[in-house]
């Protein structure tokens, strides 16, 4: 069956915080495991309307991230999970968010980011694919 349980696979919005003036990314840590570094993401929930709602909703609930979002970049199917990565231009991050008490949260270059969240192969194939990506 491949969906956990579920008769379809779960829908997951993703978003790539960018700050493009500085050409870095911002990185957090899993709730789960913090010595694992993640990128803002979450399921779609029907209240969110459009997928980049829910990218934009994750990511200032788990990064206190402020911004826009300016390019959809990939769909990335799983077994289980349906993956839609956006990349959000950063213009302010909160203080205090949802999660601040659970998450750390840093800005890496593009390397440092893929490295550390190369673990999760879905994640680094959406960056790898934004435009903050080496050209190829």
């Amino acid at each position: 069956m491949g969906t956990k349980g579920r008769e379809v696979p779960r829908v997951v919005c993703c978003a790539i915080p960018i700050s493009f003036a500085a050409r870095k990314v911002l990185v957090i840590t899993s709730r789960k495991r913090q010595d694992l570094w993640v990128l803002p993401k979450g399921g779609w929930e029907s209240t969110d309307g459009v997928l980049e709602a829910a990218a934009s909703r994750e990511a200032l609930e788990e990064a206190g991230v402020r911004g826009r979002i300016t390019r959809y970049v990939t769909t990335i199917n799983s077994p289980s999970t349906i993956y839609h990565f956006y990349e959000l231009e950063v213009s302010s991050l909160d203080r205090e968010w949802l999660e601040c008490k659970e998450r750390t949260r840093e800005w890496v270059d593009y390397a440092e980011a893929y490295r550390r969240i190369a673990w999760k192969p879905e994640l680094a194939q959406g960056l790898s694919l934004s435009s903050i990506a080496p050209k190829r």
